[in-house]
Order: C-alpha cells, then sequence, then structure tokens
C-alpha cells in the first residue's frame, strides 16, 4: 500500500509540474483553439480571477469567466454555450443526467462565513447552527434574543430586528449553507432542506455574493451567508461558529484544512460535503466547502481544458488561492481531481 501511495503522489506530482511548465513556458501550439470560456459560482470567481491573470496570460489563452452563479454555470454548460461551468455544490442525479456525460472535478476549497452589520459591536461575536437555522426560520427576531445574549455575555446586543439575507439566485452557497443548517437542526431540514434555491420564508434576496454582501454592508441589522473572500473585501463582520467538538471557529486557512483532513476517500462522482465534521475535528470550521468544475467528457477543446484544469489543481494554482482564504485541495482529493481530467477527451 505504501508503494502505491508513492506512485500516486509521484503520478500528482509530474502532472502538476507539467501543468506549471504550460504556463510558465512557451505558448502552446496554435493548431488548438486557444479560448476557453466559463460561467458559473460567484463563490470562486475571485480565484478564477487569480488563474486567467496567471495562467491564461502566460499561455497566451484567452479565458473568460461569468460569474453568474452556480445554477446558470450548470445550465450553461449543460446547454454547451460555455466550455465549463463552476459551482460550489455538486451536480443532483437530475443535473447529472441532463449535463449528458459531464464531469465534476474538486478544484478549489474555501468556507462560508455568516456576516452581520451590527455598528458599534465587535467582530467575531459567536453563533451556533441551530441558532442560524431558527433565524432563517423566522423563529429568532431579535438580536437581543436571549439564545444569542447566553452566547455573547458582556455586549450590549440591540433591541433590533434581524433582517436574514439570502441568495436570490441558483447559488453553491446557498447548499453550502443549508446543508450545514439540515445537518445540525432536524426542524430546518424538514422545513427547507438543502438546495441551490432554497425556500426561505423570511428575509431578503440579492443575487450573487457581491449582492449579498452589497445588502448587509447597507442594512443595520441584517445577516447574511457570503464566502469568507467576499466578506474579508467588503470589510463584513462574520461570526465565530461552534463546531461539533464545541469550539467556536473562524473561516481561516488552519479551520478550512481541518474540515477538509476529514476526507479520507473520494466518491467516483467525486460529491463531497464537510459540513459540521465530527467532534474529533475540534480546529475545523462547520461551514466549509469544495467547490467544481464541470466539463463534458467530450470536448473539441479538450487539450486546451485539461491544461488549465491541471494548472489550476496544481500546488503551484492552488497556492494561488491562500490570500483568498481558498486552502489547498487535500492529497486524496488532488489525485481523485487528476484522475478525473483523464477522463477528457477531445470530440
Amino acid at each position: 500500500m505504501k508503494k502505491r501511495g508513492t506512485l500516486l503522489g509521484a503520478a500528482v506530482a509530474s502532472l502538476a509540474a507539467l501543468a506549471v511548465v504550460g504556463a510558465a513556458g512557451a505558448a502552446p501550439a496554435r493548431t488548438l483553439d486557444e479560448s476557453l470560456t466559463g460561467a458559473g459560482s460567484s463563490f470562486v470567481a475571485p480565484f478564477v480571477s487569480r488563474w486567467i491573470g496567471d495562467y491564461g496570460t502566460r499561455a497566451g489563452i484567452n479565458i473568460t469567466y461569468g460569474a453568474v452563479g452556480s445554477g446558470a454555470g450548470i445550465a450553461s454548460v449543460t446547454a454547451r454555450t460555455v466550455d465549463f461551468g463552476a459551482s460550489d455544490a455538486p451536480l443532483s442525479p437530475d443535473q447529472a443526467t441532463k449535463c449528458s456525460d459531464c464531469v465534476q472535478i474538486p478544484w478549489a476549497l474555501s468556507a462560508t462565513s455568516v456576516a452581520y452589520n451590527l455598528p458599534g459591536l465587535k467582530n467575531n461575536l459567536k453563533i451556533t447552527g441551530k441558532i442560524l437555522a431558527d433565524i432563517y426560520l423566522g423563529n429568532v427576531k431579535k438580536w437581543n434574543d436571549a439564545k444569542i445574549a447566553a452566547l455573547n455575555p458582556g455586549v450590549s446586543l440591540p433591541d433590533l430586528d434581524i433582517t436574514p439575507v439570502y441568495r436570490s439566485d441558483g447559488s453553491g452557497t446557498s447548499f453550502n449553507f443549508t446543508d450545514y443548517l439540515s445537518k445540525v437542526s432536524p426542524s430546518f431540514a424538514s422545513k427547507v432542506g438543502k438546495s441551490t434555491q432554497p425556500p426561505f420564508s423570511v428575509g431578503v434576496g440579492a443575487r450573487g455574493s457581491s449582492g449579498v454582501a452589497g445588502v448587509v454592508s447597507r442594512t443595520q441589522g441584517s445577516l447574511t451567508y457570503v464566502d469568507v473572500a467576499y466578506a474579508l473585501k467588503n470589510r463584513l463582520f462574520f461570526f465565530a461558529v461552534k463546531n461539533a467538538a464545541g469550539k467556536f471557529q473562524l473561516p481561516g486557512i488552519k479551520q478550512i484544512n481541518a474540515a477538509a483532513a476529514t476526507v479520507k476517500s473520494v466518491p467516483a462522482d467525486n460529491a463531497l460535503s464537510i459540513v459540521d465534521p465530527d467532534k474529533a475535528a475540534k480546529d475545523a470550521y462547520p461551514i466549509c466547502t469544495f467547490t467544481w468544475i464541470i466539463v463534458p467528457k467530450k470536448s473539441s477543446k479538450a487539450v486546451t481544458v485539461k491544461r488549465f484544469v491541471l494548472y489550476a489543481i496544481s500546488p503551484f494554482g492552488q497556492k494561488l488561492g491562500l490570500p483568498l482564504i481558498f486552502a489547498p485541495l487535500p492529497k486524496v482529493v488532488a489525485i481523485a481531481a487528476n484522475k478525473t481530467v483523464a477522463q477528457i477527451s477531445q470530440g
């Protein structure tokens, strides 16, 4: 087993080296169609922009990406109007069937922060998943509710209405957040459930990560779920969230790595969920997620797509995400991703 693991590790390293050499060296032969168009997740958009700026420029490839939301990205690649889609939610069985022989490849890893606007109060107040579920169910309506106050002794919470803000578009961030709330709250699971477009009965909707971040930045008493990169970019305060070990954790690289370390194997379709890992993962932030690039197995741009994805999942490509709070893919996930890339062929 040790020898097999060594060989797999060497294979990943070789593929990664090939991708980086392709990015940093001479531009590939112009017999290929050196352009790619993608659409989807706004969560991963800042990271994709870094990849485009580095690999696209140095490899001489024109890559465009529209941050239209995970649902729209899946629809676009299904209709073959783009070369790849991107989603923070794995394909549902129905979506996988409609996409007609597509593969989903994990290519990024980060966390969903829970941001709030409470002027005069400190950053990183404490919250639990059950309280968040009750807020989005309409059961906890005031910031000075006894449940929130008990977690934050000495903090003068205002007698102010809570305004929950949610994604109005098809969103993988919504899936990650509701996947988490469904796991920690049976009531939420039965009344709302996990979905890219959950049927929230309270709150205000906005499109995209930038949309919900914008609403919260302008609205006192509001609260939302948004990827940590957008929360930091918009200088939003966000909660320390209680994990299964009873520890209040923030969405940082160390905490994301701790959640991802619970992945010991990867299913054949690469669908993974790491929300609310068990109490052994004491350092884990409980609302973390992988994000996926979705590509048809048969593509007229197979070589170009494969080079780009191999670059993105290589150690070099992954390192570019650290300033944006994207943690590197764990080895077991990177190996699965590389194997899946090999399934893409010219057609």
